[in-house]
């Protein structure tokens, strides 16, 4: 865990409600930023704000649907009414997706989940970046994947369609931008040992064990580990990195 300094700074954390989301508002949190939790499942995000209570931090959760244009419009707006600036966006939102190869995808999934995974971190980028032009300045890191970098078959079609999408968004934003200030990043997490992973691992019995299998460390990433990989893109330590991702997948993709 490492240790950053944020105190005076905001910090919005869009699917907040859990796993990874969850671990990089607590981060946040002990970096003495005050937190604007978001997610579409209140008992999610009511979790994370007594958590963050817990360690003394500040903190609001805030509902909304990514996917949604005047939810998210509304959700910065709130989080300026709540503390009057936006520093740092941590766009984390997500779903599993519905297994399936891609000829058998179904149309109504893959609007869906490309809605949340891909139109949701666009959605989100384009009112933090309209706020942070205000400002003078941010940083903006979305949460990619090692499946928007190499294949990744067994999965939803739609997983690596939206992360290669995601990282694109990135690389083109942070040009866009690079001269107001803004910093724009991605993490891309090998399998996360989120409550996700372990529910359906519950499900599939060896999952666990045959994805830990695919990582050459043996064993799978742990929420705090990207998070960390978060704030410091967010951090004073990253203020020449801009358009890169930041890999954190026990060396999955070097295979």
């Amino acid at each position: 865990m490492q240790t950053v300094d944020f105190k005076g700074r905001v910090a919005l954390v869009t699917g907040a409600g859990s796993g990874i989301g969850q671990a990089t508002a607590l981060a946040f949190a002990r970096g003495g930023a005050q937190v604007v939790v978001n997610d579409i499942n209140p008992a999610g995000g009511a979790q994370t704000l007594d958590q963050i209570k817990a360690l003394g931090g500040q903190a609001v959760f805030l509902e909304a649907d990514v996917a949604n244009a005047e939810q998210v419009e509304s959700l910065i707006a709130e989080t300026i009414s709540a503390y009057g600036q936006l520093d740092f966006a941590c766009n984390n939102a997500g779903m599993g997706g519905v297994p399936a190869k891609t000829a058998d995808c179904t149309e109504r999934d893959w609007d869906r989940e490309t809605g949340v995974m891909f139109k949701g971190v666009w959605l989100c980028m384009k009112y933090e970046i309209q706020q942070m032009l205000r400002a003078g300045g941010g940083a903006i890191v979305n949460i990619a994947s090692v499946a928007g970098q190499v294949g990744y078959e067994h999965v939803s079609p739609t997983l690596s369609a939206c992360k290669f999408g995601v990282i694109g968004l990135t690389k083109t934003a942070a040009l866009e931008y690079a001269k107001q200030n803004i910093r724009v990043n991605a993490v891309c997490p090998g399998t996360t040992l989120s409550q996700q992973i372990i529910g359906v691992g519950e499900r599939i019995p060896g999952l666990i064990e045959a994805q830990q299998a695919l990582h050459p460390m043996g064993r799978l990433g742990e929420p705090g580990e990207i998070a960390d990989a978060v704030t410091w893109l967010c951090s004073a330590g990253s203020t020449f990195v801009t358009g890169q991702t930041v890999t954190v997948d026990g060396g999955y993709t070097a295979q």
